[in-house]
């Protein structure tokens, strides 16, 4: 893992900028673990005032420092995805190497579910969800539900990648061998997975990222717990575009801006490490 990490940084600038980019934010996380105010404590400092050398991105109409404020939804936002794409990635991992490998019966049963899941209309499934859990949609439940709808498409990819391997020599070899399926799986399948599972995290973190966003302006989940899209929401309640409070929003939206444009290049730059001729045309180069 370190020679493909290495590699990318060496040959692929993307990569190196999307690391970057990441490295950034989550000295921001570390950074929010010495906040001097509580998270949700309001009117701890004066409201509305703009950014200046005390305050570096202002005060809210709530009497919080943004600057603060946007540590902690950093933070929050991030383990929300990171939180998705973990569950999600052992669903995905779980049923397209065990749909794959098995075949048959086992297969068919596997991806059936699989594109059930996969034609969910997810943002509706997830406004009924919060009608339904009211003041119980919080920010772990939103996690489990995210979870249990974003890892069928991946799952289709990883069975395609398991059913080659399936044929492989090293695979009969292992089979005649003795070794049982679930080593066969983690031991021998599992490592020419990896650089994908890496790359549809990411995509995964944008995707469920994105959605709590969504929800989060519009009021659809936990109010008092602070993310990217709480900060919007609260903005909004308080009219801060109107009444010329522009760094509260300017805040949140800057980051988001930075954090997808960070994903998106870890993203691609690993899809371009899995396809062979884009990986030898960049070390041409």
């Amino acid at each position: 893992m370190f020679t493909i990490v290495r590699d990318l940084i060496r040959y692929n600038i993307e990569f190196a900028i999307g690391l970057l980019i990441l490295l950034l934010l989550i000295g921001a996380v570390v950074l929010s673990f010495f906040s001097p105010y509580p998270a949700a404590d309001i009117y701890v400092v004066p409201p509305d005032m703009p950014p200046d050398a005390e305050f570096w991105l202002g005060t809210t109409s709530r009497g919080q420092d943004t600057f603060w404020q946007l540590m902690i939804g950093l933070r929050n936002t991030l383990g929300f995805g990171v939180g998705v794409a973990f569950l999600s990635r052992i669903l995905s991992l779980v049923v397209g190497l065990t749909a794959g490998y098995a075949g048959g019966r086992t297969d068919r049963v596997l991806m059936a579910i699989n594109d059930s899941i996969m034609v969910i209309p997810q943002f509706p499934i997830l406004v009924l969800f919060y009608f339904v859990l009211k003041d119980n949609m919080n920010w772990l439940m939103l996690v489990l539900i995210l979870s249990a709808l974003g890892w069928s498409y991946d799952a289709r990819l990883i069975r395609s990648i398991a059913m080659s391997l399936r044929t492989r020599p090293f695979t009969m070899q292992s089979v005649y061998s003795g070794m049982s399926m679930r080593k066969i799986l983690v031991e021998e399948h599992l490592p020419y997975v990896m650089p994908i599972v890496f790359a549809t995290t990411m995509n995964n973190m944008i995707w469920s990222i994105g959605m709590e966003i969504t929800l989060s302006v519009l009021g659809f989940t936990d109010v008092d717990t602070p993310t990217m899209g709480q900060m919007i929401y609260w903005a909004n309640s308080h009219s801060a575009l109107i009444s010329g409070i522009w760094w509260w929003v300017a805040a949140p939206v800057g980051a988001i801006v930075i954090l997808f444009v960070g994903l998106f290049l870890l993203s691609m730059s690993m899809n371009e490490y899995i396809d062979p001729r884009s990986r030898l045309n960049r070390m041409g180069n």
